[in-house]
């Protein structure tokens, strides 16, 4: 992907900043207005009635940027290329804007969802499908098309499942489009390094009225967008620079163990694992008395003492970047392992991190009675 001038870029990224910033004070005076407000509750993590709907500032943000970015680089050609993306935003963040405003039934959201998976990889499908004769590994390749079109999906649903602070997501995802876009411009990948880190300027500019204390939540509109981009961005990454295909994992470690092992858990113990409920591990330390900012602080500890380092470690053992995706696969194996040892290591802390919090609750529980 072609990249557009250091200091053109530098101007793009702080125009999408300021129009974020800008369009999510709009969103508030909106929500305030239409009285689009969280009530907190027995399943919600705040105390005060919190106005939703702000993450459709990073929306704007990001397809304006993106439009930006094409017609500088490649025009109506470019242009054509970035609709599959700009049509599946569009439809997470259509179905997360009307469940923003009334609630909608899972299946249709999962619905819509799924339709924006296929938008996204259809262009990849048809490219495949041209030479289905002369591909004998053509089945796989399906496969993996099903795999990461599962994987968008999951990710998108995920991501909403961790937005129930104040923060925590936008901290997160603006961790993993940093790491992911350093990433790329190491290896000399700048198109795919200025695109994910414009997906970083939309989501720092409404990071400020999200954390540390929330004037309002992103809502289903902007929860379900950033997970997709989230996705894209590890696809990127890993088509980009195959040879260190791990770093997009490792640096979602936090956000995927603690979304699946608890999605697991409550599928494992017969419970209603499609409902609203406040088992996640950020969840149970809020109730433990832990403050929004100091959970946040755990997660962001996680991802710079521990995901960072074992991303920086497996780099330095395999130096895959300097050669780009064309290089040999030196780090193959180091990235192996600390794929392996980080989420080993997060699955522990995360089982760790419940008993804590079951034991600190039944503490609680027993000295007030």
């Amino acid at each position: 992907m072609q990249g557009v001038p250091q200091a053109v870029w530098w101007l793009l990224a702080l125009a999408t900043a300021v129009v974020s910033l800008l369009a999510t004070r709009a969103s508030i005076r909106y929500a305030h207005r239409r009285r689009l407000f969280d009530q907190p509750g027995q399943r919600r993590s705040h105390s005060l009635p919190t106005p939703r709907g702000g993450g459709i500032a990073i929306v704007l943000a990001v397809v304006l940027s993106m439009l930006a970015l094409v017609e500088i680089r490649n025009g109506v050609a470019g242009m054509l290329a970035s609709m599959p993306l700009l049509g599946a935003i569009t439809l997470v963040a259509l179905v997360g804007w009307i469940d923003d405003h009334r609630s909608l039934a899972a299946g249709w959201r999962l619905l819509v969802h799924c339709l924006a998976a296929i938008v996204l990889g259809v262009p990849a499908l048809i490219l495949v499908l041209r030479d289905t004769g002369s591909n004998p590994a053509l089945p796989w390749v399906i496969a993996a098309w099903l795999c990461c079109g599962l994987a968008l999906v999951w990710s998108i649903n995920l991501h909403n499942f961790m937005d129930g602070i104040d923060g925590l997501l936008g901290t997160q995802a603006l961790f993993v489009f940093c790491v992911l876009a350093w990433i790329c411009d190491q290896a000399g990948r700048v198109g795919e390094a200025q695109q994910i880190g414009l997906f970083a300027a939309a989501t720092l500019g409404f990071l400020p009225f999200n954390f540390p204390r929330a004037r309002i939540f992103m809502g289903d509109v902007g929860s379900g967008v950033l997970g997709l981009l989230v996705a894209v961005a590890v696809f990127r990454q890993m088509a980009a620079v195959p040879s260190a295909f791990w770093v997009g994992f490792i640096a979602c470690s936090a956000f995927i163990v603690d979304s699946t092992a608890t999605l697991l858990s409550r599928m494992l113990s017969g419970r209603r694992w499609y409902s609203a409920h406040r088992e996640h591990l950020y969840q149970w330390l809020v109730r433990c008395g832990y403050s929004h900012p100091r959970v946040v602080g755990m997660y962001m500890g996680w991802n710079l003492a521990i995901a960072l380092p074992m991303i920086y470690w497996s780099l330095q053992t395999g130096d895959p970047l300097p050669g780009g995706p064309e290089s040999a696969d030196p780090g193959s194996a180091s990235g192996t392992w600390a794929l392996v040892l980080t989420y080993l290591l997060a699955v522990a802390c995360w089982v760790a991190g419940k008993r804590y919090c079951l034991r600190a609750i039944r503490t609680v529980g027993s000295r007030s009675t």
